[in-house]
């Protein structure tokens, strides 16, 4: 009895046997499956960055190389609007120096037709404006910048004007007429450097003329 009972305590388990140790892999044999790891993670990313798609052109219009003779000729043009508009300021100036009648004489047909009617300036504002400065696909950022500052002399030409009528002297002698003169001389003078020999011959060899008073507010106006 007693062998009896010794044999079932024996053949009874009293601790649970441990499970079997995880075999670990060596340092130099781990390596190569992170490499193995990192290339396939690599090769998942590629075509992802292959096929992503293109940035897109920004299409601004501006004027990168050389400018052509036909938008030259346009921009060089559209300064003739506000001088034939202010030429009248220069009547004092060409009646004291008859050099400046002589340089402006080919411009005399342009100027007659200019105030042929008194809607003639205000149908070139509309059409320098919206036919012109507004229409991006038929001209260039370069002639449009060039009728924009144009047109913004054109209006600035407002101020002199009401000047002139506001203030006009009734007799021409004395301290009143000379001020009213050299007013005048200078609004043209200002008008003849800036829009015949600068805008316009600017324009002819191709550069940007920037204009003060209007380049800023042309810049902002043009796209």
């Amino acid at each position: 009895m007693a062998s009896a009972v010794s044999l079932l305590l024996h053949s009874s388990p009293t601790t649970r046997a441990a499970p079997p140790a995880r075999a670990r892999l060596p340092a130099s044999s781990a390596a190569p499956h992170r490499r193995a790891a990192l290339l396939s993670h690599t090769a998942v990313a590629t075509p992802r960055l292959l096929l992503a798609a293109p940035p897109r052109a920004s299409n601004n219009n501006n004027n990168s190389g050389a400018v052509e003779a036909p938008d030259r000729l346009v921009a060089a043009v559209a300064y003739l609007y506000p001088f034939l508009d202010g030429a009248h300021h220069g009547r004092f100036l060409l009646a004291q120096f008859p050099f400046f009648s002589s340089l402006l004489g080919p411009l005399a047909p342009a100027a007659r037709l200019f105030h042929s009617s008194p809607l003639t300036p205000f149908l070139l504002f509309l059409t320098l404006y919206f036919a012109v400065v507004r229409n991006q696909q038929a001209f260039s950022r370069f002639v449009r910048f060039n009728a924009m500052q144009a047109v913004a002399l054109d209006v600035l030409l407002i101020f002199p004007d009401l000047l002139a009528q506001s203030f006009a002297p009734t007799s021409a002698s004395g301290v009143g007429f000379e001020v009213f003169q050299s007013m005048e001389s200078t609004v043209f003078l200002f008008l003849l450097v800036c829009l015949f020999f600068y805008g316009g011959g600017a324009c002819l060899l191709g550069k940007t003329p920037r204009l003060p008073i209007v380049a800023d507010a042309a810049e902002r106006q043009v796209m």
